[in-house]
């Protein structure tokens, strides 16, 4: 009798073992980034892509727009981002890299942290999410453009870990990064603006935020302290070689490169001028400011030389479509890209 008991309470003990391992979910597999160097690969093989700057500054005709406290400020009423896919498309770009926030904290995405966005102004869509849809349709991916610190955030008390007209407020910009990489799909990579501070978040913060998020995300700093790290970014930057750190233009030649695994560079179409913006659209009278298609195809070409990957920078207009002038370039360098037309004339250096 003594065994059979010891018998049932052994049974009755494996019965419940098999019934609490029933019921315990099953362990939820890790998410690993894939080789690093295969993913930098991949980027490469981008090539080039569109930087779309649309914000506060395209109505301002300046650069910067600080001092703006109402979202009516951004007058649109209509956008056409099929219209910048498809020619992005046409231009043989792999990618748009999209501005969602500038320094003045406007955000381009219908963000829950603050009413400081373009569901609040009067265009009222999510213009991220619209991006989104028509980068799917013609098989473009995204990055995205994000200012890390707002002129309107509250400075940190020592001062030390920004520039004294940046403000301090780490949380709103985790929790701002946090939508865009888990609410737009996969992103590319993230091109940080350092002009105004990191937001109280340290690059090497921000960029471990960015991988926990999505493995796979490159993360780049314009300037600053480069931790973390792995795409070196050129804003005013020409093609050439990772280990050329010249190339990234005036902002990043002293950049440590230990971590970089892929060299991104970029400048506006148009070309400098007095008066009007160069990153964002500019003024009306500037509607037939454009750099030849000569000299865009040939940077694009040293960018594949490099295994570069080359933002070529345009600002949709008042109506949120890209200028006349700008279309018929960038599908003329399509063409060249593909064989179809050959250069002529316009400028022959890479980066000139």
């Amino acid at each position: 009798m003594k065994h059979l008991n010891i018998a049932i309470i052994t049974a009755l003990l494996s019965l419940t073992r098999a019934s609490a391992a029933i019921d315990k979910p099953p362990a939820q597999a890790a998410v690993e980034p894939m080789g690093m160097n295969k993913r930098a690969e991949e980027l490469k093989n981008l090539r080039w892509g569109m930087f779309i700057c649309w914000s506060f500054s395209t109505f301002s005709g300046k650069e910067w727009t600080p001092g703006v406290e109402s979202v009516d400020f951004f007058k649109a009423t209509e956008v056409d981002t099929d219209q910048w896919a498809r020619t992005a498309k046409e231009a043989g770009m792999g990618y748009i890299l999209f501005l969602t926030k500038h320094h003045d904290g406007f955000c381009l995405w219908d963000t829950k942290t603050t009413d400081r966005k373009v569901t609040k102004a009067p265009l009222g869509q999510d213009v991220l999410a619209e991006l989104k849809k028509a980068c799917d349709k013609y098989g473009i991916k995204l990055a995205l453009y994000f200012s890390e610190g707002e002129w309107a955030w509250p400075n940190k008390p020592d001062g030390k870990r920004f520039r004294s007209d940046g403000g301090y407020n780490p949380e709103m910009k985790k929790a701002q990064l946090k939508e865009l990489l888990t609410q737009y799909g996969p992103i590319e990579y993230i091109w940080f603006d350092h002009a105004v501070g990191d937001g109280g978040l340290s690059h090497e913060e921000t960029a471990a935020f960015c991988k926990a998020l999505q493995p796979n995300c490159f993360v780049g700093f314009n300037h600053g302290d480069q931790a973390g790290a792995d795409i070196r970014l050129g804003e005013r930057g020409r093609p050439g070689p990772l280990e050329d750190h010249k190339a990234a233009g005036p902002y990043m030649h002293d950049a440590p490169g230990g971590s970089y695994r892929l060299a991104e560079f970029t400048y506006p179409i148009q070309p400098p001028h007095k008066g009007g913006a160069l990153w964002f659209y500019s003024l009306p009278e500037h509607d037939n400011l454009c750099l030849p298609a000569e000299k865009i195809y040939q940077d694009y070409l040293g960018a594949v030389k490099y295994g570069n990957i080359f933002s070529l920078d345009v600002g949709p207009d008042y109506r949120g479509r890209l200028r006349d002038i700008d279309v018929k370039t960038l599908q003329r360098v399509g063409r060249m890209i593909r064989g179809e037309e050959k250069p002529t004339g316009g400028s022959s250096g890479m980066g000139k």
